[in-house]
């Protein structure tokens, strides 16, 4: 099993790169990690506080 990474996309980053990024750790749409996100902020649950730690801690790729 190859060793993969958390980094933040910048070629389809929206905000930060998180989602688009976290999608691409989990192998799943970024849409879909976009609306989980959004809902977990609109039902007031700690989706912001996720979001806000992964940008500060996730790095930018390095592919552009």
């Amino acid at each position: 099993m190859a060793h993969k990474n958390l980094y933040r996309k910048r070629s389809d980053a929206k905000i930060a790169g998180v989602c688009s990024g976290l999608a691409d750790y989990l192998d799943v749409d970024p849409t879909v990690v976009r609306i989980v996100f959004l809902l977990l902020l609109l039902t007031g649950s700690i989706g912001f506080w996720i979001y806000l730690v992964i940008w500060i801690v996730a790095p930018w790729d390095y592919k552009m």
